[in-house]
């Protein structure tokens, strides 16, 4: 996806409004006047890595002198460079000595040695004078010692330059590092009256192929995809990316309380998926670990899959941002559990009629006991809208 955005951007729109063909780039220019400017270029070069990080935030570097770009870089997959050494080996491969120089970088550079060194003591060693980061990194291995690594170097540094856009194109890496688990996406397709199939499950299809498209991008930035064994067995999904390009597929995980799935189902096709389940069905388990598959038995006590734990392990196995799509039953699970923080809604201008429901929600007695939204995003997509909506606490 590399030559989708230009390496000068100045006037981007809102990373929390992504995909949609995935636009960024509204305007190019030749210089970077100030500090807006140079934060807008390093967001555009995260961009490139937002397919390809996971679970490494995406991070964009540039590095810029009297209004010029000197050079750039954005994190590479884990295990290799990250932003800042990016920026400053494309310097030094053009003979570009950037002493003097300001940094612009979208999340703290890092303070310790993992299997990179720190970009903080690279970025001071190669003579930077000013490091400005949109925000500060949550991660406890990071958590200000960057900035505090630069500033005991003699280098200026100033922190908060976009820090809004710069929080939603890492949001999954910053709900992790602050709560342990993944943001938790939960897309939806829906006509005008809340129908998201026909009582005998027919949903294919109501919302438009363009909205469909952009679901699709919305998979591929995801960490993983997560659906139920209910829409495994009504809709058999492959639920993988098709209509993006990607260079990696995200993980995908199946909700199977009682380890019912048939190996043929396509969310098992060429291995690699979690099933998660209530039970410890030894049998059942070797027939999917022997195709390649991993078993997570997860029990709440009530048959179910414990889905608050289901959240925290996810965290711990490095799951960033996960992308439910799955029936009126699970939904409302998540929901009910508590562990859903935006709902991104296709809504197709139809009416159903009776129908099946987004999620399946306790019957209210007072309305203030509903489940509180507020929209953060409403857009057109082909003849659809699309609505992300996030709750109150997120």
């Amino acid at each position: 996806m590399g030559d989708r955005f230009p390496a000068l951007i100045v006037n981007t729109s809102d990373f929390s409004s992504q995909p949609v063909g995935n636009r960024i780039v509204s305007r190019i220019v030749n210089r970077i006047a100030n500090d807006g400017d140079g934060m807008r270029a390093a967001l555009a070069q995260a961009a490139h890595a937002l397919y390809t990080t996971t679970p490494n935030p995406r991070v964009g570097c540039v590095i810029v002198r009297g209004g010029e770009i000197l050079a750039e870089g954005h994190t590479q997959p884990a295990g290799f460079a990250h932003a800042e050494a990016h920026a400053l080996r494309h310097a030094a491969e053009a003979g570009i000595d950037v002493r003097g120089a300001t940094a612009y970088v979208t999340l703290e550079p890092c303070s310790h040695h993992g299997r990179t060194p720190p970009c903080a003591d690279a970025l001071a060693a190669a003579g930077i004078a000013r490091v400005v980061a949109a925000i500060e990194d949550p991660n406890p291995l990071v958590a200000g010692q960057g900035l505090a690594r630069l500033r005991a170097a003699g280098v200026a540094v100033e922190v908060g330059v976009l820090a809004d856009e710069a929080t939603e194109m890492n949001i999954g890496f910053l709900h992790r590092m602050r709560l342990g688990r993944p943001w938790v996406r939960m897309k939806v397709a829906a006509s005008l009256d809340g129908g998201t199939a026909l009582p005998d499950g027919q949903s294919q299809w109501i919302t438009s192929a363009a909205a469909r498209d952009d679901g699709h991008a919305w998979r591929a930035r995801a960490c993983a995809i997560l659906t139920g064994i209910g829409t495994v067995v009504q809709d058999d999904p492959q639920l993988n990316v098709r209509a993006v390009a990607t260079p990696r597929q995200p993980r995908r995980i199946v909700v199977d309380s009682r380890l019912e799935i048939a190996p043929e189902a396509k969310v098992l096709a060429g291995g690699g998926s979690w099933i998660v389940a209530a039970v410890d069905d030894a049998a059942r388990a070797a027939r999917l670990r022997a195709d390649g598959h991993e078993v997570i038995v997860l029990p709440s006590g009530s048959g179910k899959v414990d889905l608050a734990v289901l959240m925290q392990e996810l965290g711990r196995r490095q799951i960033n941002e996960l992308h439910v799509e799955a029936g009126t039953k699970l939904n409302g699970s998540l929901l009910g559990a508590g562990v859903v923080d935006e709902l991104l809604m296709y809504v197709a201008p139809c009416l159903l009629g009776p129908a099946q429901g987004i999620a399946r929600l306790p019957q209210l007695e007072r309305l203030d006991g509903r489940l509180p939204l507020h929209f953060h995003d409403v857009c057109r997509v082909g003849p659809d809208l699309r609505i992300r909506a996030r709750l109150a606490a997120s």
